[in-house]
């Protein structure tokens, strides 16, 4: 998983580089923003893989970055991290299509699992979608490369096994 890219937001600064170090020790590079409004920005110039995103920061909520990029990037897998997580907000989350929804403070094992599942699901979803189109079934490579709710990746299983 080298070429996994993953884009860190948060808008507690020392916790959010701490968490960058210690992904990195980990494996795990990242890019880190400080905002929802600067994670918009990043993704506009380079969409990466997974976003790990909290959800209270000024200028732009967490869940408002989540909308914004479950219609303009469906395929970057979001991970949610607050320390202000809900019932109501991770159902919320969930219809927005995030991939998980972590509470603070959160083990960095489990995080690293999660963000590592995000990565498989979006590349089982891609390689899928590529295999289909390649045999000429344009219509269910476009409905997994979507969000399919049908399909079932290993990424998927990981995921409901949390």
């Amino acid at each position: 998983m080298k070429n996994m890219k993953v884009l860190l937001v948060d808008d507690e600064i020392e916790f959010v580089n701490s968490l960058a170090n210690r992904l990195g020790m980990r494996g795990i590079s990242t890019d880190v923003v400080y905002d929802g409004q600067q994670a918009l920005d990043y993704v506009a110039k380079q969409a990466p893989d997974v976003i790990v995103l909290d959800l209270e920061m000024p200028k732009v909520h967490g869940l408002e970055v989540l909308r914004q990029l479950s219609k303009t990037h469906p395929d970057i897998q979001v991970v949610i991290l607050t320390a202000f997580g809900t019932k109501a907000r991770e159902e919320e989350a969930e219809s927005l299509h995030a991939f998980d929804f972590l509470n603070k403070p959160v083990d960095i094992e489990n995080l690293v699992e999660r963000i590592r599942g995000a990565y498989r699901y979006k590349a089982e979803k891609t390689m899928a979608a590529v295999a289909f189109a390649e045999a000429g079934e344009f219509d269910t490579a476009k409905e997994i490369a979507g969000d399919a709710k049908r399909f079932k990746t290993t990424g998927e299983i990981f995921k409901d096994k949390k």
